[in-house]
């Protein structure tokens, strides 16, 4: 009962830590400082992203050790990062996945199309890759395929799915470890990849308790995507 209360405490703190930074913290720490966002220019509007992401890595990490002190030591196998083991096919076979991936992307834009008076925006990092600004686009590619691996890992596939195999079988632990992790994407209408994608990473990290497996692969999608938003 302790750890299903910890197991709810980490989680909460961290998607409200992750909304509350994002959405109010570090815009309103610009406003104070006499700038928008917005205002920024394409540079200034990529190392404003990556201060945000970092800024919300670092307040999960800190949640994690906080919510953890009374149950140190940790099991050895918890937070494992080894380059040793045979992962590294597993990895490539969860590489195959992306273009199943993508159908599912598809296909979820049709079950949950975009509002007809929804206006069409481009995002600072495609407006960064249209104006081909190299600084810009090399600080985008710093948050998807580090920053976010990193943090997103180390709380779903280092954290929840190991506490939920407490309370249910391994593939359950990595199903709802997986709708956690694409809920917190906030975006309905990429639920369905996301939830796929966060079980092909948890299946690569529960045959191998190793979280840098699962890091490369999210880190190897993040690319991929970024990649393709550059054709």
């Amino acid at each position: 009962m302790i750890i299903f209360f910890v197991v709810t405490q980490v989680m909460l703190l961290w998607f409200a830590a992750f909304w509350f930074i994002g959405s109010w913290m570090i815009p309103f720490a610009a406003h104070m400082a006499g700038f928008s966002k917005e205002s920024l220019t394409f540079k200034g509007q990529a190392l404003f992203s990556l201060v945000t992401d970092v800024t919300e890595g670092l307040a999960g990490i800190a949640i994690l050790h906080r919510c953890l002190s009374h149950f140190h030591p940790l099991p050895s196998d918890w937070f494992k990062f080894s380059l040793r083991g045979k992962w590294l096919f597993d990895v490539a076979l969860g590489c195959l996945m992306f273009p199943f991936v993508n159908q599912l992307s598809q296909f979820n834009l049709t079950l949950l199309p975009l509002m007809p008076s929804t206006p069409v925006t481009l995002s600072s990092v495609e407006q960064s890759i249209l104006a081909r600004d190299p600084v810009a686009m090399a600080l985008y590619a710093i948050v998807v395929s580090i920053c976010a691996p990193v943090w997103e890992e180390i709380v779903f596939r280092g954290f929840l799915l190991p506490s939920l195999t407490r309370y249910m079988p391994v593939w359950s632990a990595i199903l709802v470890s997986s709708v956690a992790f694409a809920l917190a994407h906030f975006n309905v209408q990429r639920m369905l990849p996301l939830i796929f994608l966060g079980m092909v990473m948890g299946v690569v990290f529960a045959r191998s308790r190793n979280l840098l497996p699962s890091m490369l692969l999210h880190s190897l999608w993040n690319g991929f995507v970024f990649l393709d938003l550059m054709r």
